[in-house]
């Protein structure tokens, strides 16, 4: 996020359209009102578990402070001493330097010194929880250093509902299981080295496409999208991850730019004050997303606790609410005590650098060097990022690569890009558009009409995170032709290139070993993608395979990127999705590609043989009419998304959810299940009906079930399993992830994976009494190596 308005609006930007003249719109939002049930008032924060201390500090505090003192920690305020994202004003005499916001979930974005690590969708690939913790502390570390109070991220919405959706590179996964436990992991790593994380975006926040109030193509208001969700679906898919961020402990949740049941995501008293407040516990404070409040006294009530980057509706507004009753002086001093708690609760208060003191206001002008960066992370960036690529096919013994004595690259994504360098204003350096065109982007961003067709790619070098304010600033760009051609330099052996010529023009040596095409899929906050599939990088793909019979595609993809049109061609070898690996992207591909490390990742998304497999959510919802002027966003599918939807209407996908090749192969035996909670003929309780603290009633965290199985490696190579443990839960979706281990095993060795089901795991929402409900009847246990290879198959009644 940037610190001027002027250049911030470019990222929230969303042309809207106008469908239709002939149908008499809906001008007013009366229309909608009752739609999202009121929740009031709002939850005074309780301290619960470990926050008690916190609060009771923060308490004293705020008990010192004048009233405008308190109205002033509630909006940000622009800075001459830091180029923080955001920034919170101090307070000197009571000893609070402030706060500095930056951004993002991904690493420290817009200054220098930093690492570039892996994008969230490749933490979700890796299916490493202990790495994703690993990669958190590091990140942490670097927030911390360069001053940083609060890091804009993690992001667990979108979830990944619309395959088109801009910025579904930036979380881990459409799955809210998989999710869910790499952002308790995230959470945990980062404010263990003292940085409140901001988990965003609260709630339902699904496309890009009319994400803010905006302006048609008619020079009409158009409010921000609606995204319509039942309760059922709520708990069980887009609530869930956040449950994991607040029982992890996150001292932030950044409500969202879009309207849930059409009201306003910082203004929804049922999403804030209901589900996050009262239903969660949670402890922390809900900020705004940057220019996301929109109305004063409403937004204070329905649960906001401070907005960005500047007053927005509040400042001397929130003060005469308060003088005048509109608000009463109890909801203010329950927002301030939740900020100040936070940060009491990170140890913020002793030994902490200065707000902003890494991030000069100008970073072309001379500044101190303030480097993050640690040698301890060295290790976490490249195991991050090899763990992050899925091999998805691979014939012929194509890879590893046997000492091959001549190798030809092709492709746009196979050399870095020509530019890593941080000129001032609105540029590709600050928004992670060093390999695409962000003046064929800007129309997007700036929400002006669209006059031509985005591309699906970044042409101009290889992708290594995604667009928008997500994009990190990494130190060095390793990219694939870099690291092959050292590799090249160790081995005597040859590399030749054609980056320039595509389709019929490349030309490939005779004597090739292996054939490398390089092509990308690129996505971007502030619109959605076109397409998920690219003819251009088709043709170049299929154009090489006609003249070479070993060619291995590498695709480095912001999304789901569909493969049909050349994954059939008998050369095509190998295909490797590389997603977004941070800086050390060549170095990784590298390992790789040579056998010094085995491919371990797994797809975290599904990918389907055509689009028509998404129907409806394959892109954002567009304004029809009546609703022209509200836009809808129906999400009448409920929880079947992603691989449910497609188990639920019996479609094939080309690579299904959780599947990914290895150098090796597994056996799966032994499933055992130990029912620790069935005992004797006592009845377990259907309800939960323990206290709430930080994540909800406590007892849906308790172990009811355990799982194990044995897992051998049955090959001759070193290699990693993902046991994946899916649950058919009676009238449910037929089988749900509930637990995931990966586990190194040399060859010929076993091991025993456990999985431990909680609660939570085993039940469903009860729409009636609004609570977590177990069923009674038969559960199918099963475990394998994706959701679609199970053989490990056992039943447990409850």
């Amino acid at each position: 996020m940037l610190k001027l308005k002027a250049l911030y609006v470019v990222l929230l930007g969303a042309v809207s359209l106008v469908d239709s003249t002939t149908v008499q719109n809906i001008t007013s939002d009366t229309y909608f009102y009752g739609q999202s049930p009121p929740v009031y008032p709002s939850p005074v924060g309780k301290g619960t578990g470990d926050w008690a201390s916190a609060y009771a500090k923060a308490a004293a505090m705020v008990s010192k402070m004048t009233l405008e003192e308190k109205s002033n920690l509630t909006f940000g305020i622009p800075s001459e001493t830091n180029g923080c994202s955001g920034n919170i004003p101090p307070i000197a005499r009571l000893g609070f330097p402030g706060l500095c916001w930056q951004n993002a979930g991904n690493g420290v974005a817009a200054t220098d010194f930093v690492n570039s690590y892996p994008s969230g969708l490749h933490v979700g690939a890796s299916w490493n929880k202990a790495l994703a913790y690993q990669r958190a502390l590091a990140m942490g570390g670097e927030f911390r250093t360069k001053g940083v109070n609060v890091a804009l991220g993690p992001v667990v919405a979108p979830l990944g509902r619309i395959a088109e959706g801009g910025r579904n590179w930036e979380g881990f996964s459409n799955d809210p299981y998989l999710c869910g436990s790499l952002v308790f992991e995230t959470v945990r790593g980062i404010q263990e080295r003292g940085v409140i994380t901001s988990t965003k975006h609260f709630i339902g926040y699904e496309q890009e496409t009319n994400r803010i109030p905006s302006t048609n193509l008619a020079g009409m208001s158009v409010n921000s999208v609606s995204s319509n969700i039942d309760d059922k679906t709520m708990h069980e898919l887009y609530l869930w991850p956040f449950q994991d961020a607040v029982h992890a402990g996150s001292g932030t949740i950044m409500c969202s730019y879009n309207r849930i049941n059409n009201s306003a995501g910082c203004g929804n008293s049922k999403t804030l004050n209901g589900l996050l407040k009262t239903e969660l516990g949670f402890n922390g404070f809900v900020v705004s997303d940057w220019y996301g409040q929109y109305a004063g006294v409403a937004t204070t009530l329905a649960g906001l606790d401070m907005t960005m980057p500047n007053e927005g509706f509040w400042g001397s507004s929130l003060v005469a609410s308060i003088n005048n009753g509109s608000v009463p002086i109890s909801r203010l001093d329950d927002m301030v005590t939740r900020i100040i708690a936070a940060w009491y609760k990170m140890g913020q208060d002793k030994g902490y650098p200065a707000p902003g003191a890494g991030i000069p206001v100008d970073i072309l002008k001379p500044h101190m060097a303030v480097n993050a960066r640690e040698s301890a992370s060295k290790e976490v960036l490249l195991d991050g990022a090899i763990e992050g690529h899925v091999l998805v096919k691979n014939i012929k013994n194509a890879l590893p690569l046997k000492s091959p004595k001549l190798l030809s690259l092709f492709g746009y994504d196979t050399k870095a890009p020509d530019q890593n360098n941080p000129p001032s204003g609105l540029t590709p350096w600050a928004f992670g558009f060093e390999s695409a065109n962000i003046l064929e982007a800007l129309p997007g961003f700036l929400g002006t009409p669209l006059t031509v067709q985005l591309s699906q790619i970044a042409i101009n070098g290889t992708i290594i995170s995604g667009g928008g304010s997500g994009a990190n600033s990494p130190a060095y760009i390793n990219a694939p032709f870099d690291a092959l051609q050292e590799r090249a330099y160790r081995d005597n052996s040859t590399v030749l290139w054609d980056f320039v010529n595509v389709n019929a023009t490349a030309a490939v040596d005779g004597a090739s070993d292996a054939c490398l095409v390089f092509v990308n899929a690129f996505s971007s906050e502030g619109f959605d993608r076109v397409g998920i599939h690219d003819d251009y990088s088709d043709a170049l793909v299929n154009n090489i395979a006609d003249q070479c019979s070993n060619t291995i595609v590498i695709i480095h993809n912001a999304g789901v990127r569909l493969v049909d049109q050349f994954i059939d061609h008998p050369n095509v070898t190998a295909v490797i999705f590389a997603h977004l690996p941070g800086q050390d992207s060549g170095r990784a591909l590298v390992s790789i590609l040579y056998g010094d490390s085995s491919p371990s990742g797994k797809l975290p998304y599904s990918v389907p043989m055509n689009e028509s497999a998404y129907n409806s959510l394959l892109s954002p919802s567009l304004p029809t009419p009546p609703f022209n002027l509200f836009p809808q966003s129906d999400f009448t599918e409920g929880m079947y998304i992603d691989y449910r939807a497609f188990d639920a209407k019996n479609i094939t996908p080309r690579y299904e959810f959780g599947f990914g090749l290895s150098y090796t192969t597994f056996f799966y035996s032994n499933l055992q299940i130990d029912c620790i909670a069935c005992v004797g003929t006592r009845s377990i309780a259907e309800y939960p009906a323990g206290a709430i603290l930080e994540g909800g009633m406590e007892d849906l965290w308790d172990v009811l079930v355990k799982v194990t199985a044995t897992v051998e490696n049955s090959g001759s190579a070193d290699g990693a399993e993902v046991s994946q443990l899916y649950l058919g839960i009676p009238g449910a979706p037929v089988r749900q992830l509930r637990g995931y281990s990966k586990e190194a095993i040399p060859p010929g060795k076993r091991v025993t994976v456990e999985f431990d089901l909680t609660r939570r795991d085993l039940s469903v929402w009860d729409t009636t009494r609004q609570s977590w409900k177990l069923q009674s009847g038969t559960y199918t246990v099963y475990v394998g190596g994706s959701s679609r290879n199970l053989p490990l198959t056992k039943t447990l009644k409850i």
